[in-house]
């Protein structure tokens, strides 16, 4: 038997808000795109999405820290566009022994991680 991850979802309340910071402020790349969800990183055997909080446990799920975390080349100008296109940081950018990371809140306050290495 071959199990494998296919997709991690965050659940948003309004998916243009979601595109507007996913793929306009972080710089995604979509692989699909539908009325209620929108996926990224096309050409990848495992996706990440943002989807409408249609249901009661799926919009307790909006607005918390996601456990995900997105290996960003050029942290510092990536932070700098979120900041820019008025993103909240949970944690701002900051350098350790292991790489640059930093918290970044979609427009849901779901939280990413976003690291260095």
């Amino acid at each position: 038997m071959s199990i494998s991850l296919k997709n991690i979802v965050v659940f948003v309340t309004d998916l243009e808000k979601a595109k507007s910071f996913y793929v306009d402020l972080l710089g995604l790349p979509v692989a699909g795109q539908s009325e209620m969800l929108i996926e990224f990183f096309p050409g990848n055997t495992t996706t990440m999405g943002v989807s409408l909080a249609l249901h009661d446990d799926a919009r307790s799920l909006v607005g918390r820290h996601t456990g995900i975390s997105l290996k960003v080349e050029n942290i510092v100008a990536v932070c700098e566009t979120l900041r820019n296109g008025g993103a909240h940081f949970v944690e701002p950018l900051e350098s350790s022994p292991w790489g640059k990371m930093a918290v970044v809140q979609d427009f849901d306050g779901n939280m990413i991680a976003l690291v260095d290495r």
